[in-house]
C-alpha cells in the first residue's frame, strides 16, 4: 500500500469515528450535558490562560523590565 493510500484511509477512518462519537454525544443527553459543562469550562479558564502567556511572551519580545 502507498504512503498517499495509507494516509486516506487513516484519514477516513479518523472523521468515520469523530462523526460516530459526535453523533453519541448529542443523542445522549448525560453525556450533551456533560460536553456542554466541559466546554463552558475550558472557555472559562483556557482561554484567559492563552492570553495571559501570549501577554507574557509579547513582553519578554519587547525587551521592557518588569
Amino acid at each position: 500500500m502507498k504512503e498517499s493510500t495509507a494516509r486516506a484511509v487513516a484519514n477516513v477512518v479518523l472523521v468515520t469515528a469523530g462523526v460516530a462519537a459526535a453523533y453519541v454525544i448529542f443523542t445522549t443527553p448525560p453525556l450533551r450535558r456533560l460536553v456542554g459543562t466541559v466546554s463552558r469550562r475550558w472557555l472559562k479558564a483556557g482561554v484567559p490562560a492563552y492570553f495571559l502567556a501570549e501577554t507574557h511572551r509579547a513582553w519578554v519580545e519587547s525587551g521592557r523590565d518588569a
